[in-house]
C-alpha cells in the first residue's frame, strides 16, 4: 500500500519514522479515522475540523489542515479503492527531537503520516442481535476530548472486553456510564435518547454529532445527561456510534440483558437514517 509520510508517498514497507520522534517517546501527537465509502469520504470536513481543534489544543499546530483531504484522496486512487469501503488514518505528532519533556525548539517539523486500508462494515447480523458490553473505572487523563495517540487506558479496557467475549467496554465514572473504549454510547430511557454531555470526559465523536442530529430530524427526544450503571432497569436501549461501528445496538451489559434483550425501536430508526445519510452524502449502497 502507498502511504503518505511528511509531504511524500512511499511504499508501506519504506516509510520510516525516527527513533526520537515525540509521538514514539511521549504518545505527543493526535490522530483522526474517516470513514470511505464506496470510494468517497464520509463527514470529511468535521473530522478534520477536530484534527485542527487537536492540533490547536495540544500546541503541535494552529492551522487547519484542509490539504489532507486531497491527500486522502490521491491515497484512495493510488491504492485502487475509488469503489471500495475503506478507512484513512492521519497522524500527527510534534516531530523528531531529543528526549525531553518540553516542546522541541520552534520550527521542529511535525510528523504527518496517513494511510487508507481497505474496511468492511460490521456483520450485517450484528446490527439485527446487537452485541455485548462490559462496564469499568474510567482511568483516563482529564482530556479525553483531545484525540490523542496515547490510548493505553482504552487498549486495556478494550483487551478486557475481548478476554470477556464482549465487543466493548463502557467506561464508568462516579457511576455514570461515560462512553466506549472507542465508541460513543447513547441509551433509550421513557422513549428519549440520552448521552453523555460533550466535555472534557469524553470524545465528541462525529458520528455522534450526526445521530443526535438524526435523531433530532425523526423527532426522537434528545437529552445530554448522565446514565446510572446501577439503573440498567431504567434503559430501555443502548448503542454505540463511532466511524467504524456506525450504529451499533448492545443487547446485555455485564452479562444481563439491556430492555428485553433484544434491538430496539429507536435505533432501529437511527440505523436506517444513518445508512441514509450515507447514501445522500456519498452515493455508497444503503445496505
Amino acid at each position: 500500500m502507498l502511504v503518505f509520510l511528511d509531504g511524500q508517498y512511499i511504499d508501506q514497507s519504506e516509510a520510516r519514522v525516527s527513533v526520537e520522534d515525540r509521538g514514539f517517546l511521549f504518545a505527543d501527537g493526535i490522530y483522526e479515522v474517516i470513514r470511505i465509502y464506496d470510494g468517497r469520504p464520509f463527514l470529511a470536513a468535521p473530522h478534520l475540523d477536530r484534527l485542527r481543534r487537536g492540533l490547536d489544543a495540544t500546541r503541535i499546530a494552529s492551522h487547519a489542515p484542509d490539504w489532507l483531504l486531497d491527500v486522502t484522496h490521491r491515497l484512495i486512487a493510488e491504492n485502487g479503492l475509488q469503489d471500495e469501503d475503506a478507512i484513512v488514518y492521519i497522524q500527527i505528532t510534534r516531530g523528531a527531537a531529543p528526549r525531553r519533556h518540553a516542546f522541541p525548539p520552534s520550527g521542529t517539523p511535525a510528523t504527518v503520516f496517513a494511510a487508507v486500508r481497505p474496511y468492511a462494515r460490521p456483520a450485517a447480523e450484528l446490527f439485527e442481535t446487537g452485541e455485548s458490553a462490559i462496564s469499568t473505572p474510567d482511568t483516563r487523563w482529564g482530556r479525553c476530548d483531545i484525540k490523542s495517540i496515547g490510548l493505553l487506558p482504552n487498549v486495556l479496557a478494550n483487551q478486557m472486553a475481548k478476554e470477556a467475549g464482549a465487543f466493548e467496554a463502557l467506561f464508568v465514572r462516579d457511576g455514570v456510564l461515560i462512553e466506549g473504549s472507542h465508541s460513543n454510547l447513547f441509551g433509550v430511557i421513557g422513549g428519549e435518547v440520552v448521552t453523555y454531555p460533550a466535555c472534557n470526559y469524553i470524545l465528541g465523536g462525529i458520528t455522534r454529532d450526526l445521530v443526535l442530529d438524526l435523531a433530532t430530524r425523526l423527532g426522537i427526544p434528545v437529552r445530554e445527561g448522565p446514565m446510572f450503571v446501577d439503573r440498567l432497569e431504567d434503559v430501555e436501549e443502548l448503542f454505540l456510534t463511532g466511524t467504524t461501528t456506525e450504529v451499533l445496538p448492545l443487547t446485555r451489559l455485564d452479562g444481563r440483558p439491556v430492555g428485553d434483550g433484544r434491538v430496539g425501536p429507536v435505533a432501529r430508526r437511527l440505523q436506517q437514517a444513518y445508512l441514509e445519510s450515507i447514501l445522500a452524502a456519498s452515493g455508497a449502497p444503503a445496505h
